[in-house]
């Protein structure tokens, strides 16, 4: 009765950092997917006729498709640092999805890079755009963004409770060092809490080895 909350302490911050790595990932690769998408449709005047013309998720914007790398990137560094900078790549990690989020919704709208296209399109500087229609690219891009968002929220609640990369490697100098001041007793005394503290790091998820 009484390990089961202790049970459920050590899996929640596991639970948290597979939702992070799974929700971060498949956030950034939605965004960067549908922003290579068309994101609008429309018709333009040209030679007496009409010339269909359409504008991808990154001609209306660059910004969701950066904020993805960004996100991508601070996804990887949430794991190589710790304590404040943590916190910090975390906020960052959210703040670039809910900015993704709201370029993706404005873009959804836009008819600029329409008409920019038309423009190209019939060598015209000033063409007006007819039957303009939008796809559902712009929705899916910010489905994307708030799957970032949420990865970085979950970060910032649970990424203190994380192991880093570089643990096990901060971890081995006290141990020599303690065993460099205290000689042969307190290297015996190491030996019997080493089982102890590879359990203990199992628990963390780190690699005791």
């Amino acid at each position: 009765m009484n390990s089961e909350p202790g049970t459920r302490d050590t899996c929640a911050p596991r639970r948290a950092l597979a939702l992070t790595l799974a929700s971060g990932a498949a956030g950034a690769a939605v965004v960067l997917v549908s922003s290579g998408q068309t994101w609008a449709e429309g018709s333009a005047a040209a030679a007496g006729g009409t010339l269909a013309v359409d504008a991808s998720g990154n001609a209306v914007s660059g910004l969701p498709s950066a904020l993805a790398l960004v996100g991508l990137a601070a996804l990887v560094a949430v794991f190589a640092v710790r304590r404040a900078g943590r916190r910090v790549v975390s906020a960052v990690l959210a703040l670039s999805g809910a900015a993704a989020t709201a370029t993706a919704l404005v873009g959804a709208a836009d008819t600029a890079a329409l008409e920019s296209a038309a423009a190209e399109a019939t060598g015209l500087t000033q063409v007006a755009v007819t039957g303009v229609s939008h796809t559902a690219w712009p929705w899916v891009c910010a489905v994307g963004g708030l799957l970032l968002l949420t990865a970085g929220v979950v970060a910032l609640a649970y990424g203190g409770r994380w192991p880093a990369m570089s643990g096990r490697y901060e971890r081995s100098g006290p141990r020599r060092e303690r065993g460099g001041r205290r000689g042969r007793q307190d290297g015996a005394a190491e030996g019997e809490e080493r089982p102890e503290e590879m359990w203990k790091a199992l628990d963390r998820g780190e690699d005791p080895t």
